[in-house]
């Protein structure tokens, strides 16, 4: 069974975006997964929203949310300010905005996101390998606290650890996979004493969830997964991504029909919280979601279908060749 010291072969299965990760803004990131109709955001926005209601009925103060792998802050910018993702999208993809310089963006999204109501409930601190990412989210608005730091290799610094023990919800949409159990233990050291962070992962379906599970429950957690539906994360980028994806998928002894077999990457929501938390509502009480597999596609719906389609062409060709062998 794949754990996650395959993490790293799995990892070669997916086409690489590293560099849109450390540009000096975030256009190119919505460019380039504006074209595979990147969605997770959106579809996780009503599940942290449940959740950080849920967490602030057990305390007084704001919800101290850890967006783990935040990049430039767009599930920080959903979190705090009452803006949809596709208003962000566009946003970085209008064409007028394109000849401005980083510098001169940055300025303007200053002022974008102070014009939008603010939740009070939520606080965001940002955590990511990538400077510029981070440095650019807090300096336009979308966390309010940005940490620089990769937790697989490194421990925090003592004024970071000081600012990660207030965290009281944990949340990722897409970096399990690149960090491992390492990352969440070195997180799990600073939690107050009595009173645990809450934690929402979601994880693409080839990448097993288990250590990190494992992690949690030396610590008092309980692991549920929401078992209502799956989430899209985007479209694949090409045949070979998607191909690999089903064979990583079907490794692990799942079914990829209507899922990847459709030409989508998709998430498992996985919620950790005390186990007294879990009784007095479980998650499937907790939250209700849109998977956001039935979403209109605007852009890229004809490849969508047509790589469906040669994906399942593929597969058919190959298993006659295995038969006639």
């Amino acid at each position: 069974m794949t754990t996650e010291s395959g993490y790293s072969d799995l990892n070669e299965i997916k086409s690489d975006f590293s560099e849109i990760y450390t540009d000096r803004d975030p256009r190119e990131y919505f460019r380039v997964l504006g074209q595979l109709d990147y969605i997770v955001p959106h579809v996780a926005q009503p599940v942290f929203d449940q959740l950080i209601r849920a967490r602030a009925e057990t305390q007084d103060e704001p919800v101290t949310v850890l967006d783990l792998g935040c990049s430039y802050g767009l599930n920080g910018a959903l979190m705090k300010y009452a803006l949809r993702y596709d208003a962000l999208r566009e946003r970085y993809t209008d064409p007028a905005l394109k000849p401005l310089t980083s510098d001169a963006l940055l300025a303007l999204d200053r002022h974008f996101y102070q014009s939008w109501p603010k939740n009070p409930r939520v606080r965001v601190i940002g955590l990511d390998p990538s400077a510029n990412a981070v440095r650019y989210g807090e300096a336009a608005g979308t966390m309010d606290l940005g940490l620089p730091l990769d937790l697989e290799n490194n421990d925090p610094t003592p004024e970071q650890a000081k600012a990660l023990e207030e965290v009281d919800l944990i949340v990722s949409t897409g970096c399990v996979g690149y960090v491992t159990s390492k990352t969440f233990k070195r997180l799990a050291r600073l939690a107050r004493r009595g009173r645990p962070a809450w934690v929402a992962s979601f994880v693409l379906r080839m990448f097993p969830y288990d250590e990190i599970e494992e992690t949690f429950a030396t610590l008092g957690l309980q692991t549920e997964r929401f078992e209502s539906a799956t989430f899209v994360q985007r479209r694949f980028a090409n045949f070979e991504e998607m191909e690999a994806t089903i064979k990583a998928v079907e490794a692990l002894g799942l079914d990829p029909r209507g899922r990847e077999s459709d030409g989508l990457f998709h998430a498992e929501l996985f919620v950790s919280r005390p186990p007294e938390e879990i009784e007095r509502r479980p998650l499937q009480k907790l939250v209700s979601v849109v998977s956001g597999a039935n979403k209109p596609w605007p852009v890229g719906t004809h490849a969508l279908g047509s790589l469906a389609w040669a994906a399942r062409a593929e597969r058919r060709r190959k298993l006659k060749l295995a038969a006639a062998s």
